[in-house]
């Protein structure tokens, strides 16, 4: 199936917001903030990395509104933001209800009622 029009924006920002959680420390980052919000110090111990390569990742991480900073005295708390993981849930694609009894895996006939003519004709 391929994106409409209207999909588009959408899946932009969906393809955004996955690209900041694809590589392996921001996941991990994301991932411990999950449970509570963290200080750097914290972070580092759970994501062992140069403190200037977690800040950079960080840095990436904030600029897709999926974690929140807030100063306290010299440390630097960060926190999941309160809709990222819902955000990151939405730019995945919805996984299809099965009808009982059927097959978990899709048969080819079923792939190439989702494809476009080009790729249907490569499927099959």
């Amino acid at each position: 199936m391929t994106p409409t029009t209207t999909d588009a924006p959408d899946c932009t920002e969906a393809a955004a917001l996955l690209h900041a959680v694809a590589d392996p420390a921001r996941l991990a980052v994301i991932r411990r903030l999950a449970d509570s919000p963290a200080c750097v110090c914290d972070l580092q111990e759970q994501v062992p990395i140069a403190l200037n390569l977690l800040s950079y990742h960080l840095k990436i991480l904030r600029a897709a509104d999926l974690v929140t900073c807030s100063r306290r005295g010299r440390w630097i708390d960060y926190a999941l933001a309160p809709d990222a993981l819902a955000r990151l849930h939405a730019g995945l694609p919805a996984t299809p209800t099965r009808p009982a009894g059927t097959s978990e895996f899709a048969t080819p006939q079923q792939y190439t009622a989702a494809c476009s003519p080009q790729c249907a004709d490569q499927i099959q």
